[in-house]
C-alpha cells in the first residue's frame, strides 16, 4: 500500500508542478523579463560611466540558452521536477503519520500534511529570504545566500517536526486545543529566533546609479516589480501544495478503502 501512496504522491506533485509553472509563466515571467531588461539597462549605464572614466569595459558572454528556452522549457521542467520531489516527500510524511496522529480522515490528514509542507519548506524560509528576480542580489554572495537558505529550510522542517511531537505529548495534560496552541507558539518563537540569528541580505537590492557629479543616471530597482514577483512566487507555491493536497486526498482515500476491503475479505 505504501508504494501505491508514493506513486499517487508523485502524480499529484507532477500535476502541482505543472499548474504552478502555468501560473508563474502567465504572471511571473513578464516580471522576470522586466528585471532582466532593468539589469541590461543598468549594465549599459555602468559601462558608459566606466568608459567616460577611462576604465576598460569587458565584453559580454553569450548565453548558452535563449530566454525563450529558459522561460519555457527550462523553468517548466524545473518546476515539474520540483513538484515531483515535493509530492514524494509529501507521500512519505503522509505514510509515516497515517494512523499515528489520531483518527483523522485520509483527506483531512492530506490537507494538514500539505499545509505543513508549504509552511516549513517554503513560507517560513521565504519570510527570512524572500524570492528575488534577476538583478537583485550580488554575485559574490550567491554561495552564502544559498547555504543560509538551505539551513533555514532544514531548520524549519525540524522545528515543525518538533512542534508536532511536542503537541502530541502535551495533549494528555493540556488537551488537544491547548497543546496545539502551545506547540505552535513554540514553533513561532524558535523560528523567529533563528531568523534573527541568520545573516540578512536585504541591502543587496540595487539602488539608484549615480555619476561622478552625484546625479542619478539610472534608477534603482522598481519596488513594484520586486513586490509582485515575491507575491506571485508565494502564490505559485500555494498552487503547488494545494494541488498536491486536493489531488492526493481522494486517491489516497480510495487506496486505503480498497486496502480495508481486502483485509476484511482476508
Amino acid at each position: 500500500m505504501q508504494n501505491k501512496l508514493l506513486l499517487r504522491g508523485l502524480l499529484a506533485g507532477a500535476l502541482g508542478g505543472l499548474l504552478a509553472f502555468a501560473f508563474a509563466r502567465i504572471l511571473a515571467e513578464p516580471l522576470i523579463q522586466s528585471a532582466i531588461d532593468y539589469e541590461s539597462g543598468r549594465h549599459e549605464a555602468q559601462e558608459a560611466l566606466d568608459r567616460a572614466a577611462g576604465i576598460t569595459v569587458e565584453s559580454h558572454e553569450h548565453e548558452l540558452f535563449s530566454r525563450a528556452v529558459q522561460g519555457n522549457l527550462g523553468i517548466g521542467i524545473g518546476m515539474v521536477l520540483f513538484g515531483v520531489a515535493m509530492g514524494l516527500l509529501f507521500a512519505v510524511v503522509y505514510t509515516v503519520l497515517l494512523g499515528r496522529v489520531g483518527r483523522l480522515r485520509a483527506r483531512v490528514l492530506a490537507v494538514l500534511v500539505a499545509g505543513g509542507g508549504f509552511l516549513s519548506v517554503y513560507l517560513v524560509p521565504f519570510l527570512k529570504y524572500p524570492a528575488n528576480p534577476p538583478a537583485v542580489g550580488a554575485e559574490d554572495t550567491i554561495g552564502a545566500r544559498t547555504g543560509t537558505y538551505l539551513v533555514m529550510i532544514i531548520a524549519s522542517v525540524l522545528l515543525l517536526v518538533a512542534a508536532v511531537v511536542a503537541g502530541k505529548r502535551l495533549a494528555p495534560r493540556l488537551g488537544n486545543w491547548n497543546a496545539t496552541l502551545a506547540a505552535g507558539a513554540g514553533f513561532v518563537v524558535l523560528a523567529a529566533l533563528l531568523m534573527a540569528l541568520l545573516p540578512s541580505f536585504a541591502t543587496e537590492i540595487p539602488g539608484p546609479l549615480t555619476g561622478p557629479d552625484g546625479r542619478v543616471v539610472f534608477p534603482g530597482f522598481p519596488a513594484d516589480t520586486l513586490y509582485e514577483f515575491r507575491l506571485y512566487s508565494v502564490l505559485a507555491q500555494a498552487v503547488l501544495w494545494t494541488t498536491i493536497a486536493l489531488v492526493f486526498a481522494p486517491l489516497a482515500e480510495r487506496v486505503l478503502e480498497r486496502g480495508r476491503k481486502v483485509a476484511a475479505a482476508g
